[in-house]
């Protein structure tokens, strides 16, 4: 199943993590303020994934993959034909079939959920996006959170209006909250992101959360997550110097002083008396 999965996508795969997502967007804004060259970004999020994933659409993706016969079984016992009913004050309503949701806590979910998301993103292929030695890139993602790639803000239209129509013949729709456009400029004044989806307009931010600003610097997130680093480490090792324990150096290398003293010298008067009975 992973291997139907793109390599654009960073979340819930082998070696991959947030961190090489956000490596990878720094090095790509980096590359283009050198080149005096505008990024255009869209951040957008769905409401709700895991609990709108339509089961019918999942099978029908799973059937296409080289699956063996009782791995699709397997599948289709732990999802096909649920049912569920609700109970108000002792009283049971009427059974209904379950026909959406990706169970939460499941080893499989998040594959799943990765391919749910794969089969509405496979609509952007030869959708234009940023051209990197050749090959195109118009969007990083981890699990159900995306960012379109652009080099303009028409490119950044057409990518946009794919996804929002493809993603809701799949049942998921976008959360207006959370969906946000930028462009990363080397220009004095940041230029403006006229982006719509649905005659809504899209909100255009000047930084986004542990990220980047609109100038491609992650100064004030790395001065933020600095500060909280030191103001811990000073509370901690507050907490220890009340205790009258200091850092020092011993035989099995650096440790904290006075906490673990007495335990030591059991463990070494244990050994030497196991040593005693062996000898015996």
């Amino acid at each position: 199943m992973r291997p139907e999965i793109s390599s654009k996508q960073f979340g819930f795969m082998p070696d991959k993590g947030t961190r090489n997502a956000i490596l990878t967007l720094s090095m790509l804004m980096e590359r283009c303020i050198e080149m005096s060259k505008d990024l255009h970004l869209c951040f957008i999020d769905y409401s709700k994934t895991s609990d709108k994933a339509r089961h019918v659409e999942l099978f029908r993706m799973l059937e296409k993959l080289d699956i063996d016969g009782k791995d699709l079984r397997l599948f289709s016992n732990l999802y096909w034909d649920q049912t569920a009913s609700v109970r108000i004050e002792g009283e049971h309503s009427n059974f209904k079939h379950i026909k959406r949701y990706v169970r939460q806590g499941c080893v499989m979910s998040p594959d799943l959920l990765n391919l749910y998301s794969e089969i509405i993103l496979m609509s952007l292929d030869g959708i234009s996006g940023l051209k990197i030695n050749g090959q195109n890139l118009n969007n990083l993602r981890h699990a159900d959170d995306t960012v379109l790639i652009a080099e303009s803000g028409k490119q950044l239209q057409k990518l946009l209006d794919t996804v929002v129509l493809e993603g809701e013949g799949m049942g998921l729709s976008l959360n207006g909250k959370k969906t946000e456009c930028m462009i990363i400029s080397k220009k004095s004044s940041n230029p403006k992101c006229n982006l719509v989806s649905k005659s809504k307009q899209i909100k255009q931010v000047s930084k986004f959360k542990y990220l980047i600003t609109s100038d491609g610097r992650c100064t004030n997130e790395r001065n933020n997550a600095s500060f909280a680093l030191t103001s811990e480490w000073s509370r901690e090792m507050s907490k220890i110097g009340s205790r009258g324990v200091k850092m020092v150096k011993g035989r099995r290398g650096f440790g904290w002083s006075g906490m673990d003293r007495g335990r030591e010298e059991e463990e070494e008067k244990g050994v030497k008396g196991k040593r005693r009975n062996d000898k015996i």
